[in-house]
């Protein structure tokens, strides 16, 4: 039996194309194998955004040729935005990779991979079609867990000037609404409770009806609530400049809705926002902020931040520590600034040192931690709406769920509750997790 593997780096959209693509592979009656040295077919699904993903993915192709793990007449497939980034680059970078193909060409991996095994040539097709992978992909099947990813739209037409997605996935395109609400609907059928939403910019969704009507990004979310099932929703990425009033309002009407939010600000600097070519200002982001709590009081809300943009002066993080202070982030995912080729900002004058850049990323971030140990803390004695996820990381005799502001906590329970919501009161804080004990209902 031809067994595959996959290894997957970078962001929730990646984890889904990974998803797919092992239904896909599953399709074919071939069986996936967590041990390299077994695979018949390996799979790489890459994240191009910052130059140390990158290099991970080839550090870790050579060291697996290195140590001997791979498979003689193993066919590796190098997908992801590094490969729609890089397209036959890849194959003189890593001579050992037979398959090179995108995000939005996973649908063709099998004939890829048949061409390969007929002809002994090597493939690359990183296209560009439109978004005809959904119309040619197996229906979801044996979904494990409680929760998954449902990308509802491909590609980003913001082109932030460090950004380098738009030329790896391609400019936004969004499925039909008939299309998401029937995959939500196979997957809530396998006992998916929470459906996450993914997009690079969900909130520009634009998808249109069989009639020819468009639906936006809020009228969908009433949809997903409707469905049998869906028990809660959470969406990313969301950028601020899109965030509607009409999608503020659903989280005033849907329940469903988890009170958490992923909304990106990258800066507090006006300045550095136009640079970025970020389409508001920081008082745009404190109107939406201050809309979103109104409409669900004690909403968590997290975010980006880039460190480090080029010419960004002590006053403009001074700006960003502001934001900070004033926003009070539940947490971030924070970085240095990595220049992207091909990326306008790539030709700006990176005229930052790295120590003020590692300094500036310390503060940050343990700013932002103090207030995500306060979230916390205020957590304590408190009775929160759990969805069991599986079993405790480190205890497999606990089960781990996730609260509805999406903090993880680990408790006492019976594996068979997995897959189901519970309530649980929150009896221990720790810096990252919480520990709970069920209240019997």
């Amino acid at each position: 039996m031809t067994k595959f593997f996959i290894q997957t780096w970078g962001c929730q959209m990646n984890e889904y194309d990974s998803d797919r693509i092992r239904d896909l592979l599953k399709s074919q009656n071939w069986q996936e194998t967590p041990e390299i040295a077994e695979a018949d077919i390996v799979v790489l699904v890459t994240c191009a955004v910052r130059k140390k993903a990158e290099d991970k993915v080839y550090n870790q192709l050579f060291s697996w040729k290195h140590k001997k793990l791979l498979k003689e007449k193993a066919i590796i497939c190098f997908g992801g935005c590094v490969a729609s980034e890089d397209g036959k680059k890849v194959l003189s970078e890593a001579p050992m990779v037979s398959v090179v193909f995108g995000p939005q060409t996973i649908h063709r991996l099998v004939s890829m991979i048949n061409e390969v095994r007929e002809n002994g040539r090597k493939v690359v097709d990183v296209s560009f079609p439109d978004i005809e992978k959904f119309d040619f992909l197996p229906s979801p099947a044996g979904r494990n867990g409680s929760s998954a990813f449902v990308t509802i739209m491909e590609g980003c037409s913001n082109f932030c000037t460090y950004c380098i997605v738009p030329y790896t996935r391609g400019q936004e395109m969004s499925r039909s609404p008939e299309a998401v609400l029937e995959e939500i609907r196979i997957l809530t059928d396998q006992g998916i409770r929470e459906i996450n939403l993914l997009g690079q910019n969900v909130n520009s969704y634009s998808g249109v009806y069989a009639s020819g009507k468009r639906c936006n990004f809020a009228e969908l979310l009433y949809l997903v609530a409707e469905i049998p099932g869906v028990e809660r929703i959470r969406f990313t990425t969301s950028n601020p400049h899109d965030l509607t009033d009409e999608i503020i309002t659903a989280f005033r009407d849907l329940p469903q809705i988890a009170s958490s939010l992923h909304l990106p600000v990258q800066s507090g600097s006006d300045r550095i926002l136009r640079l970025m070519g970020r389409k508001y200002d920081r008082e745009k982001y404190f109107e939406v902020v201050t809309k979103l709590r109104d409409a669900r009081p004690g909403i968590s809300i997290s975010s980006d931040f880039i460190v480090g943009f080029p010419g960004e002066t002590a006053a403009d993080f001074r700006d960003t520590m502001d934001l900070v202070d004033r926003v009070r982030f539940d947490q971030s995912f924070s970085f240095i600034y990595s220049p992207r080729p091909g990326t306008p900002a790539a030709s700006l004058e990176d005229n930052v040192s790295l120590t003020e850049k590692k300094e500036r990323l310390y503060e940050l971030q343990n700013r932002i931690n103090f207030f995500a140990q306060t979230y916390s803390r205020e957590m304590l004695d408190t009775v929160q709406n759990v969805l069991v996820d599986g079993l405790s990381v480190k205890n497999s005799q606990e089960l781990r769920g996730r609260t509805d502001n999406n903090r993880t906590v680990n408790f006492p329970g019976d594996p068979a509750l997995i897959g189901t919501f519970r309530t649980v009161k929150i009896t221990y804080v720790m810096a990252h997790t919480l520990r709970g004990e069920l209240v019997r209902e």
